[in-house]
């Protein structure tokens, strides 16, 4: 089969530029593969692309290009926000050629992209014909203009159609599908395919379990940093925390305050399946509505169980009382005792869901699962086209 990959990369690197990378990975042994990617850019070339994505001639004509050189059968599109923008849809469609997309934000249902206002999920713009609610909170960049042309181009493409010439989404969770579903983006459902994302396999470090839990990602507001710090300042509990954000300073002050608050800073890819491996769960204190979190399935391919906020994908991921526990998002105090009720498990209970975790990610998450449910899915549009 030859498939024909695009995506656009952000300014600053992201999961969706990991899942991109992973499935070219997955399927260039078996496949002809070939992928285009696009560089947003800052400053005024950055400008340009975002106001030019509404209808990007030059992009048009490179992949047009492609596509009459390569002749896939497939084109696959990661994002095309918005140094391509949706005008390769229609490069694929002219050529007939079936067109699968992987949803991994909220950006055709609103702005945002992650349905979050001044630190709140903001679910305004999913069910109108043009989120002037979104436009008047600044939910994009905190600009009027940016938020209003970011709303344009998707309304414009939904208006002559563009959307729907897409033949299979390919979202992350079933609850994203239903968030999809009963938008105002009027994409019937069966034109979703949930197919979550994977890690591949690597060699587990001989290392023994600790007490302490351990936070890795975004230190941001959306992500849950806030009530996660509140949640250990003056605890009993320990917790080591990596990675780097907007609240950067705050994780900084607060480990420098309080003994039991440990900050990494940003860690390799080796050191985080090593910290993974010692800490005794793993947290996601998110108060958005996260697409997927792929944190959450490296922790279980290494036996971790996971404490998780009840917002969202992760309810769906991480089953409560199987391989993790949930707690209210954004409440400190139900944090609080989801801690101590996980440290006061005995040992063999808490090693119980850690291979339950591990279960969890040898049925879902592994790099052959995916591929055969991504080659389902490329078949499908196949056979649909054969149809036509």
């Amino acid at each position: 089969m030859k498939i024909y990959f695009i995506h656009s990369y952000y300014q600053y690197r992201g999961g969706e530029d990991n899942v991109f990378e992973q499935e070219i990975e997955l399927l260039k042994d078996n496949h002809n593969v070939m992928s285009v990617s696009f560089y947003n850019k800052k400053g005024i070339v950055g400008a340009l692309q975002f106001f030019f994505s509404l209808w990007n001639i030059s992009v048009y004509k490179r992949v047009k290009s492609d596509f009459l050189k390569f002749k896939p059968d497939v084109v696959h599109i990661h994002n095309w926000h918005y140094a391509s923008g949706p005008i390769i849809i229609q490069a694929a469609k002219k050529r007939g050629i079936p067109v699968v997309v992987t949803i991994h934000n909220y950006r055709l249902l609103c702005p945002s992209g992650s349905l979050m206002n001044d630190g709140k999920v903001f679910l305004d713009s999913t069910y109108v014909r043009f989120p002037w609610s979104a436009v008047f909170r600044k939910v994009f960049r905190n600009s009027y203009l940016m938020t209003f042309w970011l709303g344009f181009i998707v309304w414009f493409h939904k208006k002559i159609g563009t959307w729907n010439l897409v033949d299979r989404y390919i979202v992350l969770t079933d609850f994203v599908k239903h968030l999809y579903v009963s938008s105002s983006l009027g994409i019937d459902s069966f034109k979703y395919s949930v197919k979550p994302n994977f890690v591949n396999r690597f060699q587990p470090k001989d290392v023994e379990r600790q007490s302490h839990y351990l936070y890795i990602g975004r230190l941001s507001k959306e992500k849950g940093a806030e009530i996660m710090l509140s949640a250990f300042q003056g605890s009993k509990h320990r917790i080591r925390i990596a990675g780097e954000g907007t609240l950067t300073d705050m994780v900084r002050e607060s480990s420098k305050k309080f003994v039991n608050i440990e900050y990494l800073g940003v860690l390799d890819r080796e050191d985080i399946r090593r910290e993974i491996q010692e800490c005794t769960a793993l947290l996601f204190p998110s108060i958005w509505y996260e697409p997927f979190g792929m944190v959450l399935i490296e922790a279980f391919a290494l036996g971790c169980p996971v404490i998780a906020s009840n917002i969202g994908s992760p309810t769906e991921l991480v089953k409560d009382g199987r391989d993790g526990m949930h707690f209210e998002a954004g409440n400190c105090k139900a944090l609080s005792d989801t801690l101590d009720k996980w440290a006061s498990l005995p040992e063999d209970e808490k090693q119980a869901y850690g291979n339950r975790a591990r279960s969890t990610y040898e049925q879902y998450y592994t790099p052959e699962v995916n591929y055969e449910m991504l080659m389902n899915i490329y078949q499908s549009v196949l056979g649909q086209k054969s149809v036509r």
